[in-house]
């Protein structure tokens, strides 16, 4: 069994969408399964399917304004297994971004995500730097959703050109293109050629159903960058897991553990080391 890491788990799922219209909508139209679509975790029973799948460590979205206090009790409980990643809305500004930072300081935090197409603003828009600057001050991962949306929301704001600017202007912020980039996929891997710190995780996408271009640039210059993730339980982290085996066979040796696991390892779960504590360290 190979190990891996899960950079995109949603504990509170049923419980934040199951009257959610947009939700419901791409249930209906994408997903297809009915009300089992909408399911909430819990701690014995999601460290129960870790286990059986290899899943070292799992990374869990939150509210960060809002954390619902059985959902910390995740990572409070079992930090080796889970971590918390806020949804940060850059609509309200530093009020969010300080909701992000208070959790990062209290609780056990690996890494912040943004969502622009639930903003309707591009990531260059200005409402978005403070959360950048703060990013890049903390030494903490950003996880920035690409491609088209599932649900009826803004898909331009979700066109990865965007982070040639961003990746400009943040030359140290490590950025994640989160759920893929479909139908962009040569944009961001031309991006990730060109940007030391722009990476890719395919939550949300069965392995199998992963461009053949993805294949060959994670056989090449993207052996680094690119990591899976599940989005589960929208999507079921065993049977991703089990699809990723399908196509193992077009990977190059080594290439499969980088991209379950290793990458994660390095790029999102390695120690922090905020620029402020390097520089008076100096």
């Amino acid at each position: 069994m190979r190990k891996a890491i899960d950079l995109f788990v949603n504990p509170n799922f049923a419980t934040e969408n199951l009257e959610n219209p947009l939700t419901q909508d791409v249930n209906e139209f994408y997903f297809k399964r009915g009300v089992d679509f909408f399911q909430d975790c819990t701690i014995d029973g999601l460290l129960a399917e870790m286990d059986d799948v290899g899943v070292e460590h799992c990374v869990l979205t939150i509210d960060p304004e809002k954390p619902p206090p059985r959902i910390l009790e995740f990572s409070r409980q079992h930090p080796n297994r889970f971590s918390l990643c806020p949804l940060v809305d850059v609509n309200r500004l530093l009020e969010s971004v300080w909701a992000a930072e208070d959790l990062l300081d209290a609780e056990h935090v690996t890494m912040f995500r943004v969502m622009p197409s639930l903003m309707e603003k591009p990531p260059t828009h200005a409402y978005y730097y403070p959360l950048y600057a703060k990013c890049v001050e903390l030494d903490v991962p950003l996880s920035l959703f690409t491609g088209i949306p599932g649900p009826k929301l803004d898909a331009e704001s979700q066109n990865p050109i965007y982070l040639d600017r961003v990746c400009r202007d943040f030359p140290a912020l490590r950025v994640i293109m989160t759920h893929g980039a479909d139908p962009w996929w040569g944009t961001a891997m031309r991006l990730m050629i060109k940007y030391p710190n722009l990476y890719m995780m395919t939550s949300a996408w069965m392995p199998k159903y992963l461009p053949d271009e993805l294949f060959d640039f994670m056989n090449t210059r993207g052996r680094d960058r690119v990591m899976w993730s599940s989005d589960h339980p929208v999507l079921d982290m065993k049977r991703c897991l089990e699809c990723s085996e399908e196509i193992a066979d077009k990977l190059r040796p080594g290439v499969m553990e980088a991209y379950l696991y290793e990458n994660a390892k390095r790029v999102v779960l390695a120690k922090r080391k905020p620029a402020r504590e390097q520089k008076n360290a100096v």
